[in-house]
């Protein structure tokens, strides 16, 4: 958990109606990549930490024998609810609304728990020694992220695609416009971030590893306005609460901005890569590959 933050239950409100149509998507493979390193045949179960609408527990469903996914936020867990409905898995996912924290809440023990860029909202240690519990004696922990190499130094050319690319950099200038330079998060502020160090935490806890995978991107996207400015919502950082009485008006100064960048609404991007750490009980290590 950020230093000197405290989780409350806003961090996410309002954000999950956008937040499948705005965060793009994990590079194509990760199930079978997974599948493959963890050896999974249908039978096992999976428990999804921070689910969200559940992006990797329905994107994984079809693994596993059982999945549950766990999070705080009841307008995440009521998308994850719908979706489900949708692919007409709901028979075998079941939803909890609950902070990692609370667990284990009498959810029995799992073969998987995945954390999708999650972790760093929760008290760590707390958690990596309550999930360890939870985990059958060959279980893993599976922690799966955007590779921030690429996303964070803007690698990711659009060279030879037919749009504009996705204007992050006037975006963020305008929210910290509304909200001020200094990140939002709930009804706290992040000035030096999230934490890093997961591998620091996840050893104390007893795990070995990580063996770390990279599933390739750099799929061409095509992204709408819509989406972009969904994108903007889904994020804790710039949640559709924190404009207030001013949400209108950043609405409608974010509009312009997208208009002047793509005329057409359209914009083009790159799949980034997916990076996967996985974490073992110590005589369960296995040698990762890049």
């Amino acid at each position: 958990m950020p230093a000197g933050w405290e989780w409350d239950e806003t961090l996410f409100l309002g954000a999950a109606p956008y937040y499948q149509r705005g965060r793009l998507p994990y590079a194509p493979g990760l199930a079978d990549l997974l599948a493959e390193v963890l050896v999974l045949d249908g039978r096992g179960r999976l428990v999804d930490v921070g689910c969200g609408p559940g992006t990797l527990a329905l994107g994984l469903g079809h693994l596993f024998g059982e999945v549950v996914g766990v999070d705080p936020d009841s307008g995440m867990l009521a998308e994850a609810g719908r979706r489900a409905a949708e692919a007409g898995v709901t028979d075998k996912v079941r939803w909890v609304r609950a902070r990692a924290e609370e667990l284990p809440k009498g959810l029995g023990t799992f073969t998987v728990a995945t954390f999708g860029q999650s972790f760093h909202w929760m008290d760590r240690d707390l958690v990596a020694a309550i999930v360890k519990d939870m985990l059958r004696p060959d279980g893993v922990w599976v922690h799966v992220s955007d590779l921030k190499t690429e996303t964070e130094t803007e690698t990711l050319s659009i060279d030879g695609l037919p749009h504009p690319g996705v204007p992050y950099a006037a975006v963020k200038d305008l929210v910290q416009r509304y909200l001020g330079p200094v990140r939002r998060a709930g009804r706290g502020v992040l000035p030096h971030g999230t934490p890093g160090g997961e591998d620091a935490v996840l050893i104390r806890a007893g795990f070995s590893g990580p063996e770390r995978y990279v599933v390739p991107g750099g799929q061409a996207l095509e992204r709408t306005h819509g989406d972009v400015a969904a994108g903007v919502f889904s994020m804790s950082s710039s949640a559709p609460h924190l404009f207030g009485t001013r949400r209108d008006e950043f609405e409608e100064d974010l509009d312009r901005l997208l208009r002047e960048t793509s005329p057409s609404g359209l914009y083009s991007e790159r799949q980034p890569s997916t990076e996967v750490f996985v974490w073992r009980e110590p005589t369960r290590s296995v040698s990762g590959r890049h």
